[in-house]
């Protein structure tokens, strides 16, 4: 049972400044990751030989700066995600706690999971943006910007192309919650001592290994979402496989989910280690 206590020591602007910076470090370290994630989920040209020749084809065919594509998009949408997020984690948690300020472990992490669904809900358009902006040739890009491809999806395909597999976003916090509750509620059983005693790195590492294993339940749903994102006329020369008969090809989700979830699963492990460092930095 934890208690709910704010942080005095920051002031509100200062704590969005750190968590603003934190955030953009490690999307940008870790873009290259993100980048080819996502060619591997809808199964592009290029993911097909692995990591490391992915990333080199990648880099060969359309230049170094490949691997950051669409990481300004990302770092823009870090804004008004985490305000989001964290004026509705808040709204959430005083809905669980009870008369005493206490609030049970299952009931933080599902504020967070919903507080989570509301910001990616509502920052959903910038997400398809991103994808679109990964899978295209940077050489001979359909979109040349942000707003150049918003204006074009919203035209083009209308509105809902801009929230095309939100359902999915929804879907897969559901087993991305319960990894992430299994995880925290054997801790204490894994390192033989209560939570009350973790150090910093026993934190760091319990932080890893529950996104890890919530982020393998929840790959499925991802790598779906992340095809349905490209299904339009638009983006049909990018790839067969984002064909309306090939999204839920057994042998495709498998073969995507299989490519692309270890890299996720390294992002995210990259990603939170850097996030840390430049908070503490902050």
């Amino acid at each position: 049972m934890a208690t709910w206590k704010r942080d005095s020591r920051l002031t509100t602007l200062q704590r969005f400044s750190c968590a603003g910076v934190a955030g953009a470090v490690s999307l940008s370290v870790t873009a290259p990751l993100e980048v080819l994630t996502v060619l591997a989920q809808v199964g592009t040209r290029h993911s097909r030989q692995g990591l490391w020749r992915t990333g080199r084809s990648l880099c060969q065919a359309e230049g170094i700066g490949a691997l950051w594509k669409g990481n300004l998009t990302a770092c823009l949408r870090l804004f008004p995600y985490s305000v989001l997020q964290l004026a509705s984690y808040r709204r959430f948690v005083m809905l669980f706690v009870d008369d005493l300020g206490h609030i049970s472990q299952w009931s933080s992490i599902m504020a967070g999971s919903l507080a989570g669904m509301v910001a990616a809900v509502a920052t959903y358009p910038t997400e398809v943006i991103k994808t679109r902006l990964i899978v295209q040739d940077r050489l001979k890009p359909s979109y040349k910007g942000i707003l150049h491809a918003l204006y074009l999806i919203y035209h083009q395909e209308g509105a809902v192309a801009l929230y095309r597999g939100v359902s999915l976003s929804v879907l897969g916090a559901i087993p991305f919650s319960a990894g992430s509750f299994l995880v925290y509620t054997h801790l204490d059983k894994i390192w033989g001592e209560p939570s009350l005693r973790f150090t910093p790195l026993q934190n760091f590492i319990n932080g890893c290994l529950a996104a890890g294993v919530a982020q393998t339940l929840s790959f499925p749903f991802e790598t779906v979402k992340r095809k349905m994102q490209l299904l339009s006329y638009h983006m049909l020369q990018f790839d067969k496989q984002s064909n309306p008969s090939n999204i839920l090809s057994h042998s495709s989700l498998i073969s995507n989910r299989t490519q692309g979830d270890a890299m996720q699963i390294r992002r995210k492990r990259y990603a939170d280690k850097i996030k840390v460092d430049a908070y503490g930095l902050g």
